[in-house]
């Protein structure tokens, strides 16, 4: 039987999600995360929000374990904002837009693993048309990749890397999985800030990037039937 204190507990978190969420400005964050994983710099931007105001938003969100923030793989410097779903989750809150009817296009740099895993994963999920795409395209998929592929019975769906120029086309929607590559494209797309697994080299790294790759797509497909 639950103790009184383990009842509280979730009661008190909700309470403190729901006091976050009660804010115009908290509001126009989380919003304006749905499309993505941003820096603050470009977040502050988009909103029209000064640098103070919107670090006191940041904070208070990630206090109520709604946001949290990841370093930048490409540049040191730099950070990004990411928005904890489950925790939206659980306050009722599925801030996922609908799945686009497009096709899906992942764009990374090298277009040798995070793209195409996450264009392998998405296809396979959703039944939907996906395809990846590099802005410096690697000579070969890297073996690490393939194996990881193999070993989840994903089948991935190019045979080489090919680039954004070859790729693209007026109506996809853009999602690119690198932090090099959401610096080298143009606005307008979508940004998941994912690891690069061929900077480590290890099957631990390749599994970690699949698994956070199918934890986004599921999430997208989780929330987008809370909307029917």
């Amino acid at each position: 039987m639950a103790t009184e204190s383990s009842q509280v507990r979730p009661l008190q978190w909700r309470a403190a999600g729901h006091a976050a969420l009660s804010d115009v400005g908290r509001l126009r964050v989380v919003d304006r995360l749905e499309v993505g994983d941003v820096s603050p710099g470009d977040l502050a931007a988009a909103l029209g929000m000064s640098s103070n105001l919107l670090a006191h938003h940041l904070k208070v969100l990630e206090a109520a374990g709604l946001v949290r923030r990841l370093p930048s793989e490409s540049d040191g410097r730099r950070t990004y904002v990411r928005l904890v779903p489950e925790a939206l989750a659980a306050l009722g809150r599925f801030p996922t837009p609908p799945l686009p009817a497009q096709r899906v296009v992942f764009v990374c740099s090298g277009n040798s693993a995070r793209s195409q895993l996450a264009a392998a994963v998405w296809a396979n999920r959703t039944g939907r048309a996906a395809s990846s795409a590099g802005t410096r395209p690697a000579a070969r998929i890297h073996p690490g990749t393939v194996r990881v592929a193999r070993r989840h019975g994903l089948p991935l769906l190019a045979e080489r890397p090919a680039a954004t120029a070859e790729v693209l086309v007026d109506d996809d929607v853009i999602i690119t999985v690198c932090d090099s590559a959401d610096r080298e494209m143009a606005v307008g797309h979508r940004h998941w800030s994912v690891p690069d697994p061929v900077r480590v080299g290890t099957p631990a790294a390749f599994e970690q990037a699949l698994a956070d790759l199918t934890g986004r797509i599921e999430g997208w497909v989780q929330a987008a039937s809370h909307r029917r």
